[in-house]
């Protein structure tokens, strides 16, 4: 039989009921004390992490003769045919033009609508440096630049100097803007799990699944589900019994907050009507179609600011690049393109701004099979509110002696993820004077006093 002194040591038992720890409380989005945001409307940024190192030059590649000529003989075997790419219409800004892999149809009919932008060449830096200085040692350069632990922890805390961040840039956004303290619930939702991206001093992410009505069970004892006692009124039961024991007591609050943000999401997304749109059956648009309901729900949540994190991983391709990216990339230009679709029928797709991000680009010299850790990398930016059909930062000159090159076609970054997060935080309402602490090292690529954007690409 289970009693509530059963339920609580369990619980305890398993090492979740630390008062002062991260627990299932703070892990379903139970908002600490946040300052009320004078924010208004509504907006969000999805962040989709394509975990593993998409291998971006063959996502986005030179269709000039003389530039694709190049791309050919160094990527060699790793080359993708001429004609079977996607050209884009519109010109760089250095008056070259560009291609898409053949499965991205989607994404370049998005991109030809206006509503899509690459930011070309993008990479974690300390300071801006060149080859030179890389080769004489003399370069400030991230913490383990090629490893995949370390890079990814540093797109997403935007802290390249050191591994100790405990937060993450969306994080500490969420803890400056945060309009919800009244709802409890956190601006900041996962369908990843937890994530360093969300997390903040003051705000954790509320992490869902892509199943149902997307909230996790708090709780599940095999008693419960084997005899058919409903689990979610026994324990507000026992919740609802004053403890005497000051840890377990915090424990029952936290607890019990969770389950009301729970309840209070569940109810919310189930008023998101059905979508017209078809999405795939596969987990990446699965997701998005989840996080579409989500949006749909934000004025039943009472939400006005949001960010979700998105994970579609098995991108570090060291074999036969050419052929997972073939079934890859198609299902990544589809989700895009069903997840702009479900919002334009929401009326959000204004208020919604879609980014990739990855650990790093990948080396433009085969390795024989596949690609290697790199450096710099492409990315794609979706929402009404993009200056689309264009491309932000600089695409390098492909040369076997690019100035940019610190060997086996690495690329340097031309633009650094301070500038590409500086955009994005600025538009989802980040004051200027607050830039320097959702982006520590702004300052090193970007002026927050300046009268210019960052990169340009949001209006």
């Amino acid at each position: 039989m289970l009693n509530r002194r059963r339920f609580l040591t369990h619980s305890c038992g398993l090492g979740v009921a630390a008062a002062t720890a991260s627990t299932t409380a703070l892990t379903l989005g139970l908002t600490r004390s946040v300052a009320a945001s004078t924010t208004d409307g509504y907006k969000a940024l999805v962040c989709i992490l394509l975990a593993g190192g998409n291998d971006s030059y063959n996502m986005l590649l030179p269709y000039d003769h003389d530039q694709y000529d190049e791309y050919e003989k160094i990527r060699s075997d790793l080359a993708l045919d001429y004609g079977s790419l996607l050209p884009l219409s519109k010109l760089s800004s250095e008056g070259r033009s560009y291609a898409l892999h053949s499965g991205m149809e989607a994404v370049r009919q998005i991109y030809e609508a206006g509503d899509l932008a690459f930011v070309a060449n993008v990479g974690t830096m300390i300071e801006p440096v060149d080859a030179k200085s890389i080769r004489a040692k003399t370069a400030k350069l991230p913490i383990g630049l090629f490893s995949h632990s370390d890079q990814i922890a540093q797109w997403q805390s935007a802290i390249s100097y050191h591994r100790s961040s405990s937060y993450g840039w969306g994080g500490r956004m969420a803890d400056l803007l945060d309009p919800n303290p009244a709802t409890g619930l956190s601006m900041n939702i996962s369908l990843a799990g937890t994530n360093l991206f969300q997390t903040g001093a003051k705000v954790s992410p509320f992490t869902i699944t892509n199943r149902g009505d997307g909230a996790n069970t708090v709780w599940s004892f095999p008693e419960f589900r084997s005899n058919g006692i409903n689990l979610h009124d026994v324990i507000r039961d026992l919740l609802g019994v004053e403890e005497e024991n000051m840890l377990r007591r915090e424990y029952s609050r936290r607890l019990k907050g969770a389950m009301d943000n729970r309840d209070k999401f569940v109810n919310a997304i189930r008023s998101t009507p059905e979508f017209v749109t078809e999405f795939s059956d596969n987990n990446f648009s699965t997701t998005l179609k989840q996080i579409a309901r989500v949006i749909g729900a934000r004025r039943v949540l009472g939400q006005g600011r949001q960010t979700f994190f998105v994970q579609y991983g098995g991108w570090d391709h060291h074999f036969n690049v050419v052929g997972y990216q073939e079934s890859m990339l198609p299902i990544l230009s589809n989700g895009l393109g069903e997840f702009r679709s479900a919002l334009q029928e929401l009326g959000e797709f204004d208020n919604v701004v879609t980014f990739t991000i990855s650990d790093f680009g990948r080396t433009l010299t085969s390795n024989g099979q596949g690609s290697d850790h790199g450096w710099g990398g492409h990315h794609l930016v979706m929402g009404s509110a993009v200056n689309g059909g264009s491309m932000y930062g600089t695409y390098p000159e492909l040369s076997g002696s690019s100035p940019l090159d610190v060997g086996r076609g690495i690329y340097i970054p031309t633009t650094s993820v301070e500038q590409y997060f500086a955009e994005l935080a600025l538009w989802l309402g980040v004051a200027p004077s607050d830039l320097d602490e959702v982006l520590p090292a702004v300052r090193n690529f970007y002026s927050p006093e300046s009268r210019d954007a960052p990169l340009g690409f949001l209006v």
